[in-house]
Parts: structure tokens; sequence; C-alpha cells
């Protein structure tokens, strides 16, 4: 079980720090390209290794039903990244953060419903806290009801939490994949570096127009090696512990976000942004250990 937080936790603070650099660096990609070509050099750098580590047996006999789970969540992936960027793509990275890493809120409700797990007391008052992030994020004074109407009509905060839903379903995905059809982390990096690039080429191949892929090729090195490196953390992490533990701590990269945009990228807001990923830590906290 240390291993697996060490591993969500290192995951937390590399995938933060990833997000602002996206931001910094690639803010003029169109999302579906840049998460192709970013997953397509991940790819690259991960199976080698993999390889090289004895890494033979990354997916243990499937059904026909068993392997369609697995390979509809990594699917999922790419519509849930494909919100996110795009939230990201028009929304200040300590914005779209606190909103988009309340995912606990999605996962425990399901976990309860499809894996019969028990929801506390704490953790239902856990779900409610961080809920409010998304609140505290909109809130610019005048009406209480003007952070809820915010939500509904500012692009950036509805892609947002359409990517924390659709990460919901796919954190249970991961667990049951995981966990219950023992599929290896190695194994599940491995089909996510690969299917989620084939899925966005439709839309990538269609927008590569403004942009230098030669000339960003060092970035874009690093950021395929980084981003390889944090979702084998991830991997790692659903393999041992229970996926509304590994989601809270894992999207806990929310605050690292938040600091970073307010302080490398100057985005404005930074106390009631950072109030709005403390409430989503401290509410993703509570459900961990409720």
């Amino acid at each position: 079980m240390t291993g697996g937080l060490v591993a969500a936790v290192a995951a937390a603070v590399l995938l933060g720090s990833y997000l602002v650099g996206v931001k910094r660096y690639f803010s003029h990609y169109p999302p579906t390209l840049y998460l192709a070509v970013v997953h397509a050099i991940g790819l690259c750098w991960y199976l080698p290794v993999v390889v090289a580590t004895g890494g033979d047996d990354l997916l243990p006999p499937l059904t026909a039903a068993e392997t369609g789970l697995v390979v509809g969540t990594v699917g999922l992936i790419a519509v849930a990244l494909a919100a996110f960027y795009h939230a990201l793509a028009i929304g200040d990275v300590s914005y779209v953060a606190p909103i988009s890493k309340i995912v606990p809120v999605f996962v425990l409700p399901l976990e309860v419903l499809l894996l019969g797990q028990q929801l506390s007391r704490v953790q239902i008052i856990g779900i409610g806290i961080a809920t409010s992030a998304v609140y505290v994020a909109n809130y610019h004074g005048g009406s209480l009801l003007g952070p809820l109407r915010t939500v509904f009509h500012r692009r950036a905060a509805r892609f947002a939490l359409a990517s924390a839903a659709v990460f919901g379903v796919v954190d249970v995905g991961k667990r049951v994949s995981m966990q219950e059809l023992a599929v290896s982390a190695e194994g599940f990096v491995v089909l996510t570096l690969v299917i989620v690039p084939i899925a966005l080429a439709p839309w990538a191949l269609r927008r590569r127009d403004g942009v230098s892929l030669r000339g960003d090729r060092w970035q874009l090195l690093v950021a395929g090696g980084v981003l390889a490196a944090g979702q084998h953390l991830v991997s790692v992490a659903f393999v041992a512990l229970p996926a509304s533990v590994v989601s809270p701590i894992v999207n806990t990269q929310a605050v690292i976000a938040v600091v970073l945009g307010s302080l490398l990228l100057g985005e404005p807001h930074a106390r009631r942004r950072l109030l709005a990923g403390g409430l989503a830590v401290g509410g993703v906290v509570l459900v961990s250990v409720g």
C-alpha cells in the first residue's frame, strides 16, 4: 500500500507541473493534435523501457466482454483528455485545474452503485467540499447564484466539468481492469499510449495548420517522456489501491497547477483559485480517509 501512495503522490506532483508546461509551451496547438502527438511520443519512450525490463506479459487472458471493458475505458480516456485540453486551451490553467480535478465527486458514487463500496458520512462531506471548489473558482462577488450561472455559460468550465465526469468513469474502469481483471500497470499504460492517438487521429490530422512539430521537437520529446512517466505512476497506484483513494491523491495536482500557473504564467485571481484548489484537495482528502 505504501508503494501505491508514493506513486500517487509522485504522479500528482509530476502531472501538476506538466499541465503548466503544456499551457506555457503548447497553448497554440489544437488539443487533439497535441494529445495525439505527445501520446505517440510517450509510447516511443515507454515501450522500449517495458521490453528492456522484461514486460512480456502485458495483458492477461481476457474474454471478449473483458477486452471490451478495458478498451472502452481507454477510449473514454481519449474523450476525457480532449475535453480537458480544450478547457485548458481556452481558459487559465489555475482556473481549469480545480474544476477538472474534482473527479472523486464522480468516482465514489459510481463505486457505490457498481462495486458495492460503502459511503461514509465523512466521504459525503468531502464530496460536498470538493464540489464547492467549482463555486469558489467562479465567484466574482455580487449575486450568490452568479457562480452557478458562470459554470453553465463559460465554455472552459463546461469542458472542465465534462472531463471530470468522464474521468470518474475512467477511474472506476481502471480499478476493475487492474484489480479484478489483473491488467498490469505497464499493459494499461501501453494501451493508453496506443489507443489515444489512434482515437484522436481523425481530428488531429485536420488541425495541423499553424504549428511546427519539427520546431517544437525537443519540447515535445520532453513532454512525451513526462507524460509516460506520469501515466506509469498513476497505473502503479491503481494496481495497489482503490480508485476512491488513488483518484483524490492524484487529483491534488490541481493545487500544484494553480500555484505554478499563478507564479510562472502570471494568471489572475491567484488567491481565489488557490482557495478553490485547496477546497478540492481538502474534499478529496476527506473522501480518501473516510
